[in-house]
């Protein structure tokens, strides 16, 4: 059987003119139709690799009271550890262990008139009792980061932009976030869903995947594994590049399968988006382009704002009930969560 998710070696942009195209034409291709595929020639290292899932194992092995005591209830950005069960994707629980981490930057002043989703700005939470965590993940945030602004503008070139298009909603504080997460064999778990049937929010997600499956990509009505090619990153489109490209390119649903009992999987999922202050423009297309533009295929239950804050915010209430309780209780009475 064909591989459904196909393989893109992002070091043929830099072999030529002709090669350059025909990334380019692969890129564009591979992203309409399914929006997933799977990311060679990247230039991360398999050290470096090995390094980042060597480390979010140690993480998870630490005693559960050296990752509650960072747990995210305690953070207003929605960083920290979520244990098992903790975060929800369409309102059920989704089976496993995370540490989020976002750009570290100071907290916003708040006060009157401020934008609600300016309090997502501030710091990480640390463990204490592994200390090498820290640099590991930030060093694997700038990696990703190099990768990612690399595709974000050969994706621009491929929809006959300029190659600079995006620059301006993400140059010098783009949001992105990564997370380590650990999920359970199936008997620790009660139910199959690692994670829920969903879609990023983001421009890109450039994930990192240990040996074992459960990634899935639904396509034409049916769940297609995602199985992991070594040395390689998975790369899917998120809506935000499906909003300035009135959804040439495709946001596609997809969930993560809990493993078999006895094996956990690891996984690094790093999100790639605009500045919380930016507002998403539409491209303007060519005629042949915009003529096979879809429009974006919005939830109508949980709709798209191009307000970047504003959509950051509203997912993150919405997946961690918890932390909005805590630090967001004004908002949920006031129902100005969105604003």
């Amino acid at each position: 059987m064909p591989r459904i998710v196909p393989v893109l070696d992002l070091s043929r942009l830099e072999q030529g003119a002709s090669e350059r195209r025909t990334f380019l034409a692969d890129l564009r291709s591979a992203s309409r139709d399914i929006g997933f595929f799977y990311l060679a020639g990247h230039g991360i290292s398999w050290a470096d690799i090995s390094e980042m899932l060597t480390a979010s194992r140690r993480f998870f092995a630490l005693p559960e009271a050296d990752k509650l005591a960072i747990e995210m209830v305690k953070s207003s950005q929605f960083r920290g550890y979520t244990r098992a069960g903790g975060e929800l994707t369409q309102g059920a629980a989704d089976w496993r262990e995370q540490l989020d981490i976002g750009v570290e930057r100071q907290p916003i002043a708040q006060g009157p008139g401020v934008a609600p989703w300016t309090r997502l700005q501030g710091p990480n939470q640390w463990p204490q009792a592994l200390p090498e965590l820290k640099p590991a993940l930030l060093a694997w945030q700038t990696k990703a980061t190099s990768v990612a602004i690399r595709l974000l503008n050969a994706f621009a070139l491929s929809l006959d932009q300029p190659e600079d298009a995006f620059d301006a909603i993400y140059r010098d504080s783009p949001n992105h976030r990564m997370k380590i997460v650990r999920y359970p064999g199936r008997m620790a778990t009660g139910t199959d869903q690692g994670v829920g049937a969903h879609k990023d929010g983001g421009f890109l997600t450039l994930l990192l995947q240990d040996d074992n499956k459960g990634l899935q990509v639904e396509y034409d009505g049916s769940w297609v594994n995602v199985d992991p090619i070594p040395g390689t990153l998975v790369v899917n489109i998120g809506e935000l590049l499906e909003l300035a490209s009135n959804g040439y390119l495709r946001a596609t649903v997809h969930r993560v399968v809990t493993p078999p009992a006895g094996v956990e999987r690891i996984s690094v999922p790093f999100f790639f988006s605009a500045r919380l202050d930016a507002t998403i423009p539409l491209l303007s297309l060519s005629e042949e382009l915009a003529a096979q533009a879809r429009g974006p295929a919005s939830d109508p239950d949980n709709p798209l704002f191009r307000d970047v804050g504003t959509n950051v915010l509203k997912s993150r209430l919405r997946s961690h009930p918890d932390v909005a309780r805590r630090h967001y209780a004004d908002l949920l009475e006031t129902g100005t969560a969105g604003s």
